[in-house]
């Protein structure tokens, strides 16, 4: 058959359609956006706006932050469960694993209704008081309750957030009774403790450091199982009460109908954070690390984490919402 350059067009005229599916479709195509289910100001701000940053340069769309709170982070994790937008993600704390034994009625199921994408990070949490407070330690702390049960208050950032369990796991193992006084994120917390609302604030390093630095308190114990180098005298809570020391992590989330090449250039684009990051230094200057680790370590945290917290509001006599 002679090939005429009619003959040419007009093949290559056909291959077109062909050569345009056979084309690799590329996530994103368009704005993707960071759900964070928790109220403006808090801990979890910090890893999701850098990753927001970080994500935006490398992959060349925009990756949106926007804070969606209520019900303890449900009510912007059931937004994410619910869309059929395969360019939304949740980044949220490990209270994701709390809520269902703290709200049996929550409306999801973590394990089954989201999809796994990265532990980005953990950190320490601590207790503090003000600098007149009448107990300086955590012994003084422990007797001040017992001589007085129910008077000592502490303040979370909320019901069922893991600010409010570290609180009550320490309170149940070490066998006091003190009152719980839960705010609407950490904003709201710290002013309640600086107005001297509450004794005691549980809440996250990051947030706790400036203010013991600056004089306006004083911390008691950090609840990382170990103590925390950048406030090496400070002990663990686990050093006086055994089988407290827990961390505060956050995680990246999506629906799940997220596309599994989505998920591979996510996790791909973390990888060169691992060796060293802005991120990686300031949650290290705060009592935290970097983890970045991928689906199968946060699919495994979370399903190990759910019976523990069961446990917890058990022996704290937490009652289900």
């Amino acid at each position: 058959m002679k090939i005429t350059r009619r003959n040419a067009l007009a093949a290559a005229t056909l291959a077109l359609p062909t050569a345009a599916l056979a084309q690799p479709r590329t996530w994103p195509n368009r704005p993707v956006r960071i759900i964070i289910p928790y109220a403006p100001g808090g801990p979890v701000e910090i890893p999701g706006r850098f990753l927001a940053e970080h994500l935006s340069a490398r992959l060349g769309q925009p990756f949106i932050v926007e804070t969606r709170p209520g019900a303890g982070g449900a009510v912007g994790t059931k937004q994410v469960i619910a869309t059929t937008d395969q360019h939304t993600l949740a980044m949220v704390t490990g209270a994701v694993a709390i809520q269902p034994a703290v709200q049996p009625d929550i409306g999801y199921d973590p394990v089954n209704d989201l999809l796994p994408i990265s532990l980005v990070s953990e950190a320490s949490m601590g207790f503090m008081v003000r600098p007149n407070a009448a107990f300086r330690d955590l012994p003084a702390l422990i007797a001040a309750a017992k001589a007085a049960p129910g008077r000592i208050t502490y303040g979370s950032s909320g019901n069922g957030t893991t600010t409010h369990m570290a609180a009550a796991l320490f309170g149940a193992r070490a066998g006091i009774n003190w009152q719980h006084v839960p705010y609407r994120g950490g904003g709201q917390l710290i002013s309640g403790f600086l107005a001297g609302d509450v004794d005691v604030m549980s809440g996250d390093l990051a947030t706790l450091l400036p203010h013991v630095q600056e004089g306006r308190g004083v911390l008691l114990g950090v609840t990382s199982p170990d103590r925390v180098p950048v406030v090496p005298n400070v002990p663990s809570i686990a050093e006086v009460v055994p089988g407290t020391g827990i961390t505060i992590w956050f995680a990246l989330f999506a629906p799940r109908n997220f596309p599994e090449e989505a998920t591979a250039r996510l996790v791909a684009e973390f990888a060169p954070l691992r060796s060293g990051s802005p991120l990686g230094e300031r949650m290290a200057a705060t009592g935290g690390r970097l983890l970045l680790t991928g689906p199968a370590e946060l699919s495994e945290r979370l399903r190990r984490e759910l019976p523990l917290w069961r446990q917890v509001v058990a022996e704290a006599g937490i009652r289900p919402e």
